[in-house]
């Protein structure tokens, strides 16, 4: 993220048939802002981001949300996501609980180590405690990390799904069935890749309860890369990669 760095967004109102903008989005006192984004749509005009900002010291990033209650005509900060951290903490991933409880999981980077880490709110946004790591350093790799997706499913599990980037390159997850305070060991979707380059997963549950976890990937280290799908049962798993 360079200093300066602005983001925009962009607004449909058909189902992504048609799309308005691009609109620009306030640098909120910042150096610069990247659209590392998540979002959590509250009502017709209300909607949290979930954003990116270059640290105080002008290096990557610190994760931030802010608000709009009119529609994306203003937005307003509301708060830092956690301390400032010594490395990065960046590209946030969030989920909506029943109680009105916001989860947010965070890419992390301290030093060498690589990690997902996950927060929670109590009062939408105003204040952010840690709850656990649900991937810690050995989970991620390589020397880059990769950034967590989290989805909660129609059962009231917690998914989360990430890159893998050390031998053997490929997706992996893990499942939660206390509101995130505890998760699963590593469920290994794919360990295929041939290289480190390779993961930033989206994933979605259709409506059969089956998940679909989208990334791009590579089959060898000098070949292209391309966006892969893989379709999964939350169930053939779970028992089985309970934690110790």
């Amino acid at each position: 993220m360079r200093a300066g760095a602005t983001s925009w967004f962009y607004i449909s109102y058909d189902r992504s048939a048609s799309w308005d903008g691009p609109y620009s989005l306030p640098m909120f006192g910042q150096e610069g802002i990247a659209a590392r984004t998540d979002y959590h749509v509250f009502g017709e005009h209300d909607c949290m981001l979930f954003l990116t900002a270059k640290k105080s010291d002008g290096t990557e990033g610190r994760a931030f949300c802010a608000r709009t209650k009119d529609g994306g005509k203003a937005w307003q900060f509301v708060s830092w996501i956690g301390p400032e951290p010594a490395g990065w903490s960046i590209m946030p991933s969030n989920v909506w609980l029943p109680d009105g409880r916001f989860l947010v999981a965070l890419r992390r980077r301290d030093g060498t180590h690589n990690f997902i880490e996950l927060f929670a709110s109590e009062d939408e946004g105003e204040t952010w405690q840690l709850l656990c790591t649900p991937a810690p350093t050995v989970s991620l790799g390589g020397t880059f990390g990769n950034p967590p997706s989290m989805i909660r499913l129609s059962d009231g599990r917690l998914c989360l799904t990430y890159g893998y980037r050390a031998k053997p390159y490929g997706i992996r997850a893990r499942l939660s069935y206390d509101d995130g305070n505890s998760w699963s060991r590593e469920i290994i979707l794919r360990a295929d890749g041939g290289s480190p380059d390779l993961g930033y997963p989206r994933t979605v549950q259709r409506p059969d309860g089956k998940i679909v976890t989208i990334y791009y990937s590579n089959d060898r280290a000098d070949g292209e890369r391309y966006i892969a799908a893989t379709i999964w049962e939350p169930d053939r798993h779970f028992l089985s990669h309970l934690p110790s």
